[in-house]
């Protein structure tokens, strides 16, 4: 199977250690190993502390699967594999569904996994573009229109990479009475859960709603905690876990031991973890919100709903592209024009979970006022 180029993946590979002021992120504001150590349990740090580096289980630690199950309603720690992060997730349980000539539904714009791996895997792709001109809505019309008798799997992602975009609870039912009605999949990427904006409007995961639901989670984005590459599925499916397991056994096989200790660490305090986080968040769109106010006349701002990253519009007449390549050379802010995500238009996705946001954000603002 000959993979095409990851693009947006390849695109931080060349500047997301280069460039100071990275404006573009998609998670939050990440924490040290003290840090983390410090919240720890006497019993989980006893873990840590006497811990073996050997393997280890291929569906992960019992008592971290036992943490995360702690995040749903309807879900048991039986019902849960763990990853090395949510890309492995992704890539497992895709190929794990969909067979040649199946056909998948899927919303634009999106991570390119999402799209690109159910083509390689020889099925057929609809893809549904957002509604940039309704705040980025969902058109329920056009998911009901592109079903089909081959259709497999719906793929959803809210809160949205990368507009921020969020579906309310009677939208969410009616994807649902749709997949049900055809027998389908729906697979659910939510690594953004818990970073609603107004957090009453926080939907359910779809494992706990749907019987043929998957939900996809992880800590890098949500929790800031890239590093540790702990993802995870859920789903009532066991049978369809069972495939995805045989598939991560020619992938990582396992996930690191010290890993898997820390999440469990990070997931005992994680209300503790998402309070700061929510903080630095909240504070920082704040920010934008005036910014954007400010210079109306330069960039068009769609309000994130849910999230740490928005995915605003440059109304000036160069090209998104150009404009971010010339911003990184002359104040080393890095934007991610939205042409990575496949998306035509002046686009570019700004991300406003890291502490450091309000430094770039004026060094942004120094770049386009000396023009």
């Amino acid at each position: 199977m000959d993979l095409p180029l990851f693009k947006l993946e390849d695109y931080f590979s060349k500047w997301e250690f280069k460039a100071p002021y990275l404006l573009c992120m998609s998670d939050s504001e990440s924490w040290s190993l003290r840090d983390i150590l410090e919240l720890a349990k006497p019993e989980t740090l006893k873990l840590w502390n006497n811990l073996s580096l050997g393997y280890t289980e291929t569906v992960g630690h019992p008592l971290l699967r036992h943490e995360i199950s702690q995040m749903y309603s309807s879900i048991t720690p039986e019902n849960l594999l763990t990853f090395a992060g949510a890309e492995e997730g992704i890539y497992g349980t895709l190929q794990s569904i969909l067979s040649p000539k199946d056909h998948v539904i899927v919303f634009t714009p999106c991570y390119q996994s999402l799209e690109t791996l159910p083509k390689q895997f020889g099925a057929e792709v609809t893809s549904i573009p957002l509604d940039a001109n309704k705040g980025w809505k969902l058109d329920l019309e056009k998911l009901e229109a592109a079903i089909k008798p081959t259709t497999k799997l719906i793929i959803l992602n809210f809160p949205h990479n990368p507009t921020g975009a969020l579906i309310d609870r009677m939208t969410l039912n009616k994807i649902i009475e749709i997949a049900r009605r055809n027998q389908a999949y729906i697979f659910s990427d939510e690594v953004y859960r818990f970073l609603e904006i107004d957090e009453t409007k926080r939907l359910p995961p779809l494992a706990d709603v749907y019987e043929k639901g998957i939900s996809l989670s992880v800590l890098s984005k949500t929790f800031g905690l890239a590093g540790l590459r702990i993802g995870w599925i859920a789903s009532q499916d066991n049978e369809l876990l069972k495939q995805v397991a045989n598939i991560k056994h020619y992938l990582s096989i396992c996930n690191s031991a010290p890993s898997e200790i820390l999440a469990l660490i990070a997931l005992q305090s994680r209300d503790a973890i998402l309070n700061k986080n929510r903080e630095i968040m909240l504070k920082n769109l704040s920010l934008l919100d005036i910014f954007f106010e400010k210079y109306k006349a330069i960039f068009e701002w769609n309000r994130p709903l849910g999230g740490c990253i928005g995915f605003p519009r440059l109304l000036l007449p160069t090209k998104i592209d150009e404009f971010a390549m010339k911003l990184v050379d002359e104040q080393g802010v890095l934007l991610l024009p939205g042409n990575y995500y496949d998306w035509k238009g002046n686009y570019f996705r700004i991300g406003f979970g890291r502490k450091n946001m309000p430094e770039a954000l004026e060094r942004l603002e120094k770049f386009f006022l000396k023009k």
